[in-house]
């Protein structure tokens, strides 16, 4: 049951390798629970079993996110197994899901990206290709705010130069397009003419950003490289990727963008998701008031 239930998550929901390992063992934990409970059959678990489970979780700290996640993926599996006849009723249709509290997502001031970039730059200065590299990398991020996995699947050919978007496969293969600016657009070309051929070995194909090996670039290579880059900022945050996807967002936000605008952008499936970033362009707003207004 458990693989055909994986074939489901793949191949018809087309979803991440990590999140099918996340919900795979979302899934086991549960079950495991539930014959601890006396069930022994798919049929006999009910929302009381479900909840207990969720309550399990709760007492062993985990975070309000994780709980969420979980019953989720509870949820997605329940639904999957009355659609396929091995249950009677779907029990999972009535799970609840733990409030989740939404914080700031940390992000770069203007400058601090400013400094980020010219540091990769700096690294770029040898005419090494992993350091042109880089700076592509770091460019394309900040540029468009796509998720780290969404850059390491990029191809050549994902790329409009001409037009300056890229096309993008994000959650469930949704496909969207981003445009991004001149500074990407120069660094990712220097990559391509300089840097690319450099690098690439047999099994490359058409992978946009390769690493050491030569091949298709892994999501911890980069995350490294952003770690590594910020550490010489002064004063910033220690961010991954995805503090730059926020870091986009808000100082898109900053400049004047709609939030509608931004939700494509960053491939949203809600404006409630987006929507959080409204609250860190309000929260620096109320900073620089109290800074500033002699009655604040």
């Amino acid at each position: 049951m458990l693989a055909m239930y994986e074939r489901h998550l793949v191949s018809e929901r087309d979803l991440a390798p990590h999140t099918v390992r996340a919900y795979l063992g979302d899934l086991t934990s549960m079950l495991e629970q539930a014959t601890r409970l006396g069930n022994r059959s798919l049929r006999t678990i009910d929302l009381r079993t479900l909840r207990s489970w969720l309550a399990t979780q709760q007492s062993l700290g985990r975070a309000r996110t994780t709980m969420a996640r979980r019953a989720t993926a509870v949820r997605v599996f329940t639904a999957w197994a009355l659609h396929t006849g091995l249950v009677d009723a779907d029990p999972g249709a009535l799970l609840g899901s733990p409030k989740t509290h939404h914080g700031l997502p940390p992000a770069l001031r203007v400058d601090q990206a400013r400094l980020l970039l010219e540091a990769a730059a700096v690294h770029a200065d040898d005419g090494s290709a992993v350091g042109i590299r880089d700076v592509a990398i770091l460019e394309l991020l900040y540029a468009t705010g796509i998720r780290v996995g969404e850059l390491c699947g990029l191809d050549v050919d994902d790329l409009d130069h001409e037009r300056r978007v890229v096309r993008v496969f994000g959650k469930g293969r949704k496909e969207r397009t981003v445009p991004f600016g001149r500074p990407a657009d120069r660094a990712v070309d220097a990559w391509l003419r300089q840097g690319r051929r450099a690098l690439a070995a047999p099994g490359a194909g058409p992978a946009l950003f390769l690493g050491a090996r030569g091949r298709r670039i892994d999501q911890r290579a980069v995350r490294t490289l952003v770690h590594a880059r910020l550490a010489e900022v002064p004063g910033a945050p220690d961010l991954g990727p995805h503090g730059l996807r926020h870091t986009a967002a808000t100082h898109l936000l900053e400049g004047g963008a709609d939030l509608r605008s931004v939700q494509e952008l960053l491939g949203h499936a809600s404006l409630g998701t987006t929507q959080i970033y409204t609250h860190v362009t309000t929260d620096r707003l109320r900073q620089a008031y109290r800074q500033a207004h002699p009655r604040a």
